[in-house]
């Protein structure tokens, strides 16, 4: 009994051994070139000084592009028929294609949203109503941070389905501002004020000139347009700035900022005589 075992066990070791030990160091020694290359391939790719979300998309398809290769060569070397196998992955992928076509499209999305360097990380964007910061741009889907710290996540897909503002693709951003000031008040003055609260702010650009000019006759004022530019990372802090100072310039110049109002008029009948 034992002989036979002993025989079964050396005609496997003499039959299949070569096989095992072969592709055993196909496996291991492959990783390692495929360590190696993905290693040296993202070091290109960073010397390219391209998108860091373009860096880690491609060098993680490539990884795993060597690592499926490296799989087939290991089974191949064991005997598998890789020939079969295929088509079996093949028919799999084809269900599972239908299984989740939501999660391929979203795939297929992120691939666009890289390729089309709609925005890149650290821009802040409007995408379908949600605005934020680009914390990441993952497989399936878009990280926005808000300016209070909130994480929104999109799905790649309606990402690129909807219609997107990029806030940080310029350099630089135009500030708009309308001040109304009295119909009594001296349109003049109140545009030579404005001018030198812009001329006062280090942050507001000399080029493009900035636009002071009477924009509308409304119901109860004169509408003022004041478009400054600025640096784009100035762009909030310096509006609020000019906000503060405009008001309290005309305060000091006694250039009156109206608000809306309506007269109303009293008037006496017979008929309110008489109750």
């Amino acid at each position: 009994m034992f002989a036979n075992w002993e025989e079964t066990v050396r005609q496997i070791a003499t039959s299949y051994g070569p096989r095992l030990i072969g592709a055993l160091v196909i496996f291991t020694v492959g990783y390692v070139v495929v360590r190696l290359v993905t290693s040296s391939f993202k070091k290109i790719l960073a010397r390219g000084k391209l998108d860091v979300m373009l860096e880690s998309f491609v060098a993680n398809l490539v990884h795993w592009i060597l690592v499926a290769l490296i799989i087939v060569l290991t089974l191949d070397q064991l005997g598998v028929d890789t020939t079969a196998l295929s088509a079996g992955v093949a028919g799999a992928g084809v269900t599972a294609g239908l299984a989740f076509k939501d999660t391929l499209a979203n795939m297929i999305a992120g691939f666009t949203i890289i390729m089309r360097d709609l925005f890149t990380v650290g821009d802040f964007v409007e995408v379908g109503g949600k605005s934020g910061t680009v914390e990441t741009v993952t497989i399936f889907a878009t990280v926005l941070r808000t300016p209070d710290n909130r994480l929104i996540t999109v799905s790649n897909s309606a990402v690129v389905g909807a219609s997107i503002t990029n806030y940080s693709a310029k350099p630089t951003r135009r500030i708009d501002l309308v001040v109304g000031i009295g119909y009594q008040d001296d349109i003049d003055l109140a545009k030579r004020v404005l001018g030198e609260i812009l001329a006062a702010d280090t942050r507001v650009l000399k080029e493009p000139e900035p636009t002071i000019a009477v924009s509308e006759l409304g119901d109860s004022s004169v509408d003022l347009v004041v478009r400054p530019w600025v640096q784009r990372e100035d762009y909030g802090p310096t509006r609020c700035d000019l906000i503060e100072q405009i008001k309290l310039r005309c305060d000091k110049e006694r250039i009156s900022i109206p608000y809306p109002q309506r007269d109303v008029h009293l008037r006496n009948t017979p008929a309110a005589d008489a109750a």
